[in-house]
């Protein structure tokens, strides 16, 4: 696979949930590391991430074979944004946003391998056009199945031709009405050939059993997004000590309200209840240009979510109203952490049993309670939640190591 005009293959892999796109991927990277020291790799799945905790756009050099499931080998990228949810259907714009921003930070040198999204019906597949004009892949990898006819081959015409969600087809204008600053933001690269992609489309048809079976996968995806936390979170764990400390027992660190501007991303908050979101929450831990500037003690709300570095992640263990402090648990290093200036709070949560496997508490846990009506408008899916976990009661052992 080589690419004349730039020297190294970009390989985008697509296709529909549940048919072997991350095992692809993987075997594809590992066979690429056998001839080269290094393989940049883009995750734009931000439901199912391989190196990073879930709901992260990013960019990682990957230097070792590839061996386990994503929980086993989470890693510091080398560009991250934090979107903060598990979809992107709510918000497409701020998705491809997100994606030119981690995109441009690759250099060209090494080949790179691009993860996306199983949403291939609809607007995700318009979505994934955008995406395929926007990366220009010397190579797409399209993932189908048999007798399923959601998803057209991806051939250069069809990607040329066809109208994506926030781009048009050759014969219609190339941007859709978005406003002065979408549009300005849309223009392709220096140099970039708009007239027609020039890409390899490769048609692999998956044959293993259950294959394009989203819903009779073997291991949830949510359990597998909570076992990625859980791998990032035994970063905090002593590689000294035999046994798993509980979160209560570590020691946080310490910030003030006036030190880092916060953000809910995914829903609207009133300031006066932003604390109780914030409380016993993950947060990605992020680096605006701009300066934190506060006259009064805090706390600094911001009103639009920006597109930033995330340098990792942190639980809001506790926020004290009294001496104005969060206290955040995280494994990010201190030189790292002295250039966090954002907290980004999103639609990821914490895993169940980090909070009710706490051991060494008498009485009452924290942040856990029983008394909860599930009448209110909007907690139908905790309902479900409550049931997926008490029916499959968890068959392995749950901790952060």
């Amino acid at each position: 696979m080589t690419r004349e005009d730039e020297g190294v293959p970009v390989v985008l892999v697509c296709g529909p949930k549940s048919t072997g796109k991350s095992t692809f991927n993987r075997y594809l990277i590992n066979l690429l590391l056998n001839r080269l020291p290094v393989v940049e790799y883009m995750e734009c799945d931000i439901g199912q991430t391989e190196f990073t905790p879930p709901g992260c756009v990013s960019l990682s050099s990957v230097t070792e074979p590839v061996l386990g499931p994503p929980f086993t080998h989470q890693q510091m990228p080398c560009k991250m944004v934090y979107y903060g949810q598990t979809s992107c259907e709510q918000d497409t714009e701020r998705y491809l946003d997100v994606v030119k921003y981690v995109f441009s930070c690759y250099k060209k040198e090494v080949p790179l391998v691009i993860n996306t999204m199983g949403w291939v019906k609809g607007d995700g597949l318009l979505l994934l056009i955008d995406l395929i004009r926007l990366l220009s892949p010397s190579h797409v990898v399209q993932m189908d199945i048999y007798d399923w006819k959601a998803m057209p081959p991806l051939t250069p015409e069809h990607v040329h031709f066809s109208a994506g969600l926030h781009t048009k087809g050759k014969q219609q204008s190339k941007c859709k009405q978005l406003g002065a600053d979408s549009m300005e933001s849309w223009k392709y690269p220096e140099g970039e050939d708009t007239s027609a992609p020039q890409h390899k489309l490769l048609y692999v048809h998956p044959e293993f059993p259950r294959a394009g079976l989203a819903g009779e996968a073997r291991v949830h995806s949510g359990i597998l997004r909570d076992m990625s936390i859980l791998g990032y979170l035994g970063h905090l764990q002593s590689p000294d000590i035999g046994a798993v400390l509980p979160l209560h027992s570590l020691v946080p660190y310490q910030v003030p309200f006036n030190a880092v501007a916060l953000r809910v991303i995914h829903t609207d908050v009133a300031p006066s209840n932003i604390m109780y979101a914030v409380n016993a929450s993950w947060v990605g831990l992020c680096c605006i240009p701009e300066e934190v500037r506060c006259q009064t003690d805090g706390p600094v709300l911001l009103t639009q979510t920006p597109v930033c570095d995330c340098l990792g992640f942190g639980i809001v263990r506790g926020v004290d109203m009294e001496k104005k402090l969060y206290h955040i648990l995280t494994p990010v290093p201190p030189e790292n952490l002295r250039l966090v200036n954002c907290l980004l709070l999103g639609n990821i949560a914490i895993p169940n049993c980090v909070l009710v496997g706490q051991q060494g508490i008498e009485g009452e846990i924290p942040y856990v309670t029983s008394d909860y009506n599930y009448s209110i408008m909007g907690s139908g899916k905790l309902r479900k939640k409550k049931q997926h976990l008490k029916r499959r009661e968890f068959p392995f052992e749950c901790d952060y190591t």
